[in-house]
Order: C-alpha cells, then structure tokens, then sequence
C-alpha cells in the first residue's frame, strides 16, 4: 500500500525496519540458464515473499533485480519474516536439483529513513543492504538496534559478531547472526561433513563445540553465542495425568525381524469414565456462554459438549515406529500405546474462534469454518489444549510423536497410511492429486479416512504434537510418551501440508519448528487420556 504524505518543505522521515535481501550466485546461475532461473526467482516471488511479507505486515519497497527491499513498522516482525522466508526457501530447495536451488543472504536493520511513495533512503537502507552482503547463504544478519528490540521475543539464538566498519558508514556497526535453531552449526557439519573425517576427530570436535556452546562463548576474541540456553535434559514425560492408578511396568522391546511388522491393536476401550478436571490452578480462563460439558456419542466417536471437537476412540496396541527414508525418523523401534483419544481431524477455523469467543486463546482467525487452522505456533495450540480442559474437565493435551504416528498408521505398516504408493483422493499436498488449491489447504474431511475413523493425517496443515525436537529416536520412550524439556527451543511438526510434497505425508515424516512462532502451514489435532 502506497503511504500519502501531505505537502511539506521538508522530507518525510521515519524510524522503520529495513529488510534487504539478495540472491547468491544469480549471475552464475544466469549465466548457465538465464530463463530457467528467470522463472524460478519469479515463482520463488510469488508463492514465498510476497504472501510472508504481507503475512508480518511487511510493504515491498522494490525488486532490486535478483533482491528485494522491503520495509516493516516492527522490528519482531521483520525477523520473523527473514525466518520464514529462509526456511521456506530451504524446504522448497529440497526438491530441486542443486543447480536450480535459490538461497537468499537477507540483512534486517532499524534505523532513521527518508520515505517517499515508490523508495526509501537513508544509513538505515544502506545499512541493511551492508549486512545483506555480509550474510552467509540462507543466513539472517541483523544490526545491534535490532537485536536488543527483538533479543526476549522470539524463540531463537543469536551469534555475536562483534563490531564492524561498514562501507559509508560512519561509526562501526554491532552485527548478529540469527540462529533459529541455536544448534544448526554442529547439525549442519555433521550432515554434510562429518562422514568426511575420521570418526575420532568427530568426535573432538562435536565435545569442543559442545563445551563453546555451553560456556556462551568462542575463544581467542573470535564470535560469541548469547542468548543460547545450555543444552536441556530430556525427560519422557508420561501421558496418564490421573496419578492415583497403579504404576504399570515398563515393556521391553523384543527384537523384530523388519520393519514391516503391522500394529497390533488391542480391543475398542469401553465408553471413558468421568475423571476429576486436568485443568492448572494458576490459569484463569474465562468461559461465558458456553454449553456445560457432556458427553454425547456421535456416529464415529463422541464429543465432551456440543460444540466440541469430535474424537475418535484409538485402541491400544504395539507397532513399529519410524522408517529408512530418513536418519530423524531412525533407528526403527516397536512401540506399545495405551488406549486414547485423538481429534477426527485438525482443530477447524470455527472450532479454534469458540476458543477465542470465551477468551480462551489469544486472538480470532480469518477464513472459512470448515478450513483447519492455521498460522499457530505450538504455544497456540497448547493454549486451546489447556482451555478445552478447563471446559470440560477432561485431560485434553497434543498428542505425542508415537500416538500420532500410531494413529495415522491405523495398524499399516506402509509406506503411506492407504499403501506403498501415492493414490490422488488420500491426502492434500501440492503433489498427492485429486482436489487441490494450491493456495489454501481444502476443509477438513475432504480425503478419506483411515481405518480407525481419522480424517487428513495426511497433507492439509502440518500438525504440532507434544514432543521437542531431537534428531533421531535414539533413547525415545517406548511407551508413546513424549520427549519434553524445560528449555525447548523446537517443537515437532507431523503430517506435511497443502505446500509439501508427497514425502512430507508419510505416517514416519517428521519436521520442527521454533515453538513460539507462527508459520501459515502450521496447525494441530487434539488428543484426549481416557
């Protein structure tokens, strides 16, 4: 939207946050396929940067040729915006040859600017553009103003720089680099790098980062981490909150022969029995003119009150969780889950704005009823989890990695939930067939279900579950608990969406986000202990 300025002899100027951004090696890549490319930045344009900046309130200054600048009323929201823009850039990379693969460099900074309809000038534009070319591929630098904006709001890590001399500009420029995952440095090596060298000097240098990262600092005046906890203890948390029940002895895996072993589902539960309120007295939640909570028995499960989601009953059982297709959903192991509820389908646009009517969660959503909801973080949703059990006096809470992939499975053991190959009609990705828009993902219950009754475990909205992130299942529960730490950084995301591709809606997929930010492919299903 073109600003209006009323005539004035003198500029009109504006403290605003400037956000630059640029492609690497787009001469090169021109240079060996100059239409290709052309397209590629187009369509990277219109499907990635152009819906996240109007999504972060962002104004698109201009295209500058292979970049762009663009300009933010806040600070929070323009890294945010540089976030989600590397990161969808990264997954869409995924499935591209690496000669077709864009990568921005993007630098953020606040500061004083000249604005005029169609530009912006000023030290805060070139600023920014300074930072851009300092940024590493697919890195996100921003200025010292911004950094102390935006240092305890976002769920994220920040490398120091130091102070640096940049060109035209006067005095030296404190700079950091933002790390989304604070543990993407020794991620990245060991991906690309560490089946390189010997496996002693992996070690010595995983400890040596390890011992960097935990102290907050680099030696020899080199950068600095801050902001980056200490790594956290990772403890299985159990899913029964009802504590007065007996103590059942932990199971014991027994070897399997492959990894096609079917789950083995246990007898339906009967009909639950009432339980005393899961809800945290330190919460108040306000919930006028809401129906009292009752069960009531639908065709394919029950719901707690009348406008409650529906749930369907999930019977307990042993299955094999994880697959070969990739090393985070490894090694492969059999899992036993208890009997419990799971949401016939992700939480709706309406079913989340009940929420936000009785003041339950923070804020309402646009979009058709029927559509899932979307551009949540995992606090959202744990927000909706904590008030529907405070309505209804039920143990509402997200389900567990093991219970969702349980759940999708529906005692398969394919690659898919319907079979080994892809079948138009069973899922809503940009690739699966059928009925798709490509802009928004299709209303809830338009695929079909599995065999426990479960509706779009499959593509739709990628679902958050109770987990934090770790890279594998090595030392996972295998009880179907969740994997919780006090100082989680990163959430587990499950089930792909409308923008993945097929593999993304495997039943083994796996993916992570930072648990206090909202991306418009994100949504969640409820879960329910019986």
């Amino acid at each position: 939207m073109r600003e209006e300025f009323p005539a004035h002899p003198h500029p009109h100027r504006r403290l605003a946050a400037i956000l630059a951004a640029d492609i690497v090696g787009y001469s090169q890549m021109m240079g060996h396929d100059e239409e290709g490319t052309v397209r590629r930045l187009r369509q990277v344009r219109r499907e990635i940067v152009d819906p996240t900046l109007e999504e972060h309130y962002g104004r698109l200054i201009k295209n500058t040729g292979d970049g762009f600048l663009a300009m933010f009323d806040s600070p929070l929201e323009a890294v945010r915006c540089a976030i989600v823009i590397q990161q969808s850039v990264t997954a869409r990379n995924t499935d591209l040859p690496r000669e077709h693969r864009l990568q921005y460099r993007i630098g953020v900074n606040l500061g004083d600017v000249i604005v005029e309809p169609d530009d912006v000038f000023g030290d805060g534009v070139n600023i920014a553009a300074r930072l851009e070319a300092l940024a590493t591929p697919g890195g996100v630098y921003i200025s010292g103003g911004v950094y102390e904006q935006i240092k305890n709001k976002l769920v994220c890590g920040y490398q120091s720089l130091g102070d640096e001399k940049l060109k035209n500009i006067t005095d030296p420029v404190r700079i950091y680099r933002v790390l989304p995952d604070p543990a993407s440095f020794t991620r990245a090596t060991k991906k690309r790098r560490l089946f390189l060298i010997p496996a002693g000097i992996a070690a010595a240098f995983a400890l040596l980062v390890a011992g960097l990262y935990s102290a907050g600092y680099l030696v020899g005046g080199k950068p600095s981490l801050v902001s980056v906890e200490q790594r956290p203890q990772w403890v299985p948390v159990p899913l029964v909150t009802v504590t007065n029940q007996p103590t059942r002895a932990s199971r014991v895996e027994t070897p399997a022969s492959n990894n096609a072993d079917a789950a083995r589902p246990l007898a339906p539960l009967a009909d639950p029995t009432p339980g005393a309120p899961a809800s945290d007295p330190q919460v108040a939640i306000l919930t006028p003119n809401l129906p009292a909570a009752r069960m009531i028995q639908t065709a394919s499960g029950f719901r707690d009150c009348e406008t409650c989601p529906e749930m369907i009953r999930i019977p307990g059982g042993a299955f094999r969780m994880g697959s070969d297709e990739d090393p985070s959903e490894q090694p492969i192991r059999t899992v036993t889950i208890s009997p419990f509820a799971i949401g016939l389908s992700p939480i709706s646009v309406a079913e989340w704005n009940r929420c936000a009517a009785a003041k339950g969660c923070n804020f309402s959503l646009d979009g058709r009823d029927t559509t899932p909801a979307r551009n949540l973080s995992w606090l959202d949703a744990k927000q909706y989890v904590d008030w529907l059990a405070q309505l209804t006096g039920k143990p509402y809470r997200l389900p567990s990695e093991a219970e969702w992939e349980y759940a999708a499975r529906a005692g398969t053991s394919t690659r898919f939930w319907w079979g080994r190959e892809l079948e138009p009609g069973n899922a809503n990705c940009r690739d699966c067939g059928g009925p798709q828009d490509p802009k928004v993902p299709m209303p809830v219950g338009s695929f079909a279900r599995n065999s426990f009754g479960g509706a779009d475990f499959g593509g739709g909205v990628a679902q958050w579950v109770a987990d934090c992130w770790l890279p594998n299942y090595r030392d996972a529960p295998l009880e179907g608990s969740p994997r919780t730490a006090e100082n989680c950084r990163e959430n587990v995301l499950r089930g792909g969406s409308w923008r993945s591709n097929a593999v993304s809606v495997r039943p083994a997929s796996r993916t992570h986000y930072d648990t206090g930010v909202r991306y418009p492919a994100h949504g969640f299903r409820i879960a329910r202990s019986l």
